[in-house]
């Protein structure tokens, strides 16, 4: 059996994921470098391939993603019977503290007073936002909205999250709904944080009339996909002011053009789609153990860790 891992592994890792495997081939090739010929016969894929390379992928029985999104992967990729995983559950730390994080800069001002810095300007910026008592609602309650909630609960927030499907109430989350609540609930945020993947029913959540709901303090932050939020509808609530602010590692476009109005607004905080990825080095370590954790159960025929329904593009 061969296994093809496309994730950028160092020696110590390489050794870690083959240690209870030495029977099994692997071969390793980072995604940029996978060509038709090194796919065709993998059985097992570990790590995300550009999806266009599936249909010659004659052998493959599992593929397991190193990222929680599954856009590209649902729609008729994989070979019939295949299966598909993704990584939930290795994103949550470093998301939801890069989440804090930019929450704080645009609260706190601090990215005008590192543009002062840089200027040599000795100046008061005014009047910040206090984070604590605030109340935060939480769109999408999979591992980095849910960790995101604690987080902010942990700093005296109250915390409000919306999901699809009524569920268990997580610890440091005080209310849990679906979205049929959340018109009701968004004119009450301070904070609305948003960690959706990409998918038709997700395009645009965030429209033009759920953006005038919101209060005229309040931010909003999107960690999950650009799609999510109607680009343009944001940035007129933000030239009106009819929002204060918004921290946006994804965009729609992406990568965001260079004459595009988001980059001068005091009020917006960009990073480039990396509160997760690798910057984290804690964030391979843990997808690395979610790829040796399944495949012990792909080896024994057990049930895998977050099979995702390709209906859905969720883990079932």
């Amino acid at each position: 059996m061969k296994i093809l891992v496309t994730l950028p592994l160092n020696e110590r890792q390489k050794e870690r994921l083959e240690m209870n495997f030495r029977h099994l081939k692997f071969c390793y090739c980072l995604k940029k470098d996978v060509t038709e010929e090194v796919i065709r016969d993998a059985e097992v894929i570990l790590g995300n391939v550009d999806p266009a390379l599936l249909k010659y992928a004659e052998e493959l029985k599992w593929l397991q993603l190193n990222n929680a999104g599954t856009e590209g992967f649902c729609d008729g990729a994989l070979p019939k019977e295949a299966v598909l995983t993704n990584a939930t559950g290795a994103y949550g730390l470093a998301i939801s503290e890069h989440m804090i994080g930019v929450l704080f800069e645009l609260q706190k001002k601090l990215n005008l007073y590192a543009r002062n810095q840089r200027e040599h300007v000795w100046k008061s910026e005014g009047h910040v936002h206090v984070i604590q008592g605030s109340r935060v609602l939480v769109i999408g309650m999979g591992d980095i909205g849910t960790m995101f909630a604690q987080k902010m609960k942990a700093l005296g927030c109250r915390t409000v999250g919306i999901k699809r499907h009524e569920g268990r109430k997580p610890e440091g989350v005080d209310d849990l709904y679906t979205l049929e609540r959340l018109e009701r609930e968004l004119p009450k945020a301070d904070i609305v944080a948003m960690s959706l993947p990409g998918n038709q029913d997700t395009y645009h959540m965030m429209n033009a009339e759920r953006l005038a709901l919101m209060k005229e303090n309040a931010v909003l932050i999107n960690v999950g996909r650009g799609i999510t939020v109607d680009t343009d509808a944001l940035v007129q609530a933000l030239q009106e002011k009819r929002i204060a602010g918004a921290c946006l590692d994804v965009t729609d476009p992406e990568p965001l053009p260079a004459d595009h109005p988001l980059w001068d607004m005091e009020n917006v905080i960009l990073t480039p789609h990396i509160s997760g990825g690798y910057a984290l080095p804690e964030t391979l370590e843990q997808i690395l153990t979610i790829c040796i954790e399944n495949l012990e159960c792909y080896m024994v025929k057990r049930p895998l860790r977050n099979i995702i329904d390709f209906k859905t593009g969720y883990c079932e």
